[in-house]
Formats: C-alpha cells, sequence, structure tokens
C-alpha cells in the first residue's frame, strides 16, 4: 500500500498524520494485503472549512470520497467511511459476480413481453438532469455505482453521452452527433 499525503494551506501535525495514515491501512482487510492499493490524500484548509479528498486505486479499483466539516478529523473520518462502504460494496459484487458465473442459469426458450395488440409498451419512465463531467469521471462513476451504463453530460463536448460496459469488461461510449 503507497500513501501519498497532500496538503494544501496548512501545515499538519505528526499526529494527523499518523491518525489518517492508521485510518487508511485499515482499508486493506476489506480488499487484502496481497492487493496493491495506491492512495492519495488531499487535506485543504480555508476560512472556515476542512476538506479531505481520498482517491484509492488498485487493481480494477478506482474510488474516490470527499468530505467537508469544520474538523479535519472528522472530514477524514467520514471520507474514510465512504472510502470504505464503497470498498465492501465492490467486493461483495466481485464475489456475487465469481458465483453465479459458475452455477449461471440458461433460458433455453427465448420470450418477449408483448401486449395483447402485439405491440410492446413503455412500462417505466424516469426523468433527470444529467451531471456535466468527463469521461473518466464517468467511468469511474459507472464502476462504482453497479448499473449497466450511465447517461451524463460531456463537459468536453457540451453533449448528453451514454458509456456503458462491454462483455469483454471495458467500457462502450455512445455520442449522439446532431
Amino acid at each position: 500500500m503507497n500513501i501519498v499525503f497532500t496538503f494544501k494551506n496548512f501545515e499538519p501535525s505528526d499526529h494527523l498524520r499518523k491518525y489518517a495514515r492508521r485510518r487508511l491501512e485499515k482499508l486493506t482487510r476489506f480488499v487484502g494485503k496481497k492487493v496493491s492499493l495506491e492512495i492519495q490524500l488531499l487535506m485543504d484548509v480555508d476560512k472556515f472549512r476542512q476538506k479531505v479528498e481520498v482517491q484509492v486505486v488498485g487493481e480494477g479499483l478506482n474510488i474516490s470520497a470527499a468530505e467537508t466539516t469544520e474538523d479535519m478529523y472528522g472530514s477524514i473520518d467520514l471520507a474514510i467511511d465512504k472510502i470504505e462502504s464503497q470498498i465492501k460494496k465492490y467486493t461483495a459484487r466481485y464475489r456475487e459476480q465469481r458465483r453465479s458465473g459458475r452455477n449461471k442459469n440458461i433460458d433455453i426458450f427465448p420470450f418477449e413481453l408483448i401486449d395483447e395488440d402485439g405491440v410492446r409498451t413503455i412500462t417505466g419512465r424516469e426523468h433527470f438532469s444529467p451531471k456535466p463531467m468527463d469521461l473518466d469521471e464517468a467511468a469511474m462513476q459507472l464502476e462504482t455505482s453497479g448499473f449497466e451504463f450511465l447517461v451524463f453530460l460531456n463537459a468536453e463536448t457540451d453533449r448528453v453521452n451514454v458509456i456503458y460496459h462491454r462483455k469483454n469488461g471495458d467500457f462502450g461510449l455512445i455520442d449522439p452527433v446532431i
């Protein structure tokens, strides 16, 4: 595990560094000691707020969290708690995928849901405002969300894009040109 500390607008005490390092080293119990993690911790102090940003990068893992409070220790705790919950979700999903792959049931008879008139119907509808983000941020958001696709507003092109998981494990991007 490699931990990189970055401090903005203040000089940290040794106790603060040790406290953050101890909290971050506990993350290995969720991913195993054999997995190498690169952890970046950014601590920023403004007039009345203390901000902590944590980014964890490992084998197939890219998770980030940020918290802002009036206390640096509180910000560290909340940000690392978010990272822990995201890692737990990721490892549970990874284990479930491995288990379900072995005992997958195959449906022999394909079927389609068609109403009485023989026409497919729309059964649900969702309205939302896509968030502006770049491709890397969208890929990271898709990876941590667990969805099959993500609709977002591409910050570089100002167009609505869709990023999705491909069967080979990579990402695909739908970029409509109007």
